[in-house]
């Protein structure tokens, strides 16, 4: 299971620490936040104690409002719990009682500083927390965005992903990772590619070196991330094994049991292979929006016939 701790939420989003500074080492394992509500009224059933507790407007106005006893209590009944951290987005006036139990109870209390609404920040809040905590495994390829389009390119050491990728670049096109790829999961649905730090920007091509893209080719170059939408298998060319497939049910490939689009493309020496990964994207991007060439093919086919039947 991955993890993150309290700090790294206070540096990503610079918050203000008021209480439990000893416990910033705290591990984060949820990717969602939580708002209590009912929670303060008693209902603890389905309290989700693992996750980051938001405390905004609606919720410290409540509080304030409370009887020192009654405070004391309704506050005493969550605390007790240890979830990882509380943050205050409500300001910070009228806090002492909160400081007073986090410091109890060693559970860092936090307080944004920017100027943004409590539903704004839990957004921000939680994407990043998806995100950093994903499920995630690493793909030997090269992964670029093509026209907004996402894509994984595979295929054995020396087959020409990364110079397929230059070419790519060299036609305006944005490269995101080389050689190690890390996919993470956002959803059942969503695949995300990005770079494993060390090898941000790098562009290794035999023959000529590594070649940082964004030195060489300006900003629009690269990418942090991407969906992956398609997967391109890049294989040697194989002779009298590659036809003209009319196969209107796509290949898939999964990855952490998300299904991706595959195909496979055979090089060639003289074979545009950016110019059919273009095209690869292009369809693609067809088929989102209902239109598949293959169809509509055998539909003129279809009509043809019935057309010489009745002559």
């Amino acid at each position: 299971m991955k993890k993150i701790t309290v700090e790294n939420l206070v540096r990503k989003f610079s918050l203000k620490v008021v209480a439990g500074e000893s416990q910033l080492q705290k591990m984060i394992t949820q990717s969602r936040v939580h708002r209590p509500g009912l929670e303060f009224v008693g209902h603890f059933d389905f309290f989700p104690t693992e996750r980051v507790q938001i405390l905004g407007k609606k919720e410290i106005t409540y509080l304030h409002k409370l009887s020192h006893e009654e405070r004391k209590f309704r506050i005493g009944n969550i605390v007790q719990y240890h979830p990882p951290c509380f943050i205050v987005t409500a300001g910070e006036e009228g806090l002492t009682y909160l400081k007073h139990h986090c410091n109890e109870q060693g559970i860092p209390l936090l307080l944004t500083n920017q100027p943004e609404t409590t539903s704004e920040f839990i957004t921000k809040l939680d994407a990043y927390l998806v995100k950093e905590l994903a499920p995630e495994m690493t793909e030997h390829g090269v992964c670029v965005n093509v026209s907004g389009i996402g894509i994984l390119l595979r295929g054995n050491s020396g087959v020409g992903k990364s110079e397929t990728a230059h070419t790519l670049i060299r036609r305006g096109h944005r490269l995101v990772a080389d050689d190690v790829v890390v996919l993470k999961k956002l959803s059942p649905q969503t695949i995300l590619g990005t770079h494993d730090e060390k090898t941000k920007e790098f562009l290794a091509l035999r023959s000529i070196g590594l070649l940082n893209v964004v030195r060489l080719y300006g900003r629009k170059a690269f990418q942090e991330e991407t969906r992956i939408a398609l997967d391109i298998h890049l294989t040697k060319w194989q002779k009298d094994d590659l036809n003209n497939e009319l196969d209107q049910e796509p290949q898939y490939i999964e990855y952490m049991g998300v299904k991706v689009p595959s195909i496979e493309i055979q090089l060639q020496p003289g074979r545009d292979v950016a110019g059919l990964i273009e095209a690869a994207a292009n369809n693609w991007y067809l088929r989102q929006q209902g239109y598949s060439a293959a169809e509509e093919f055998m539909s003129r086919i279809e009509e043809d016939i019935s057309g010489s039947e009745k002559l």
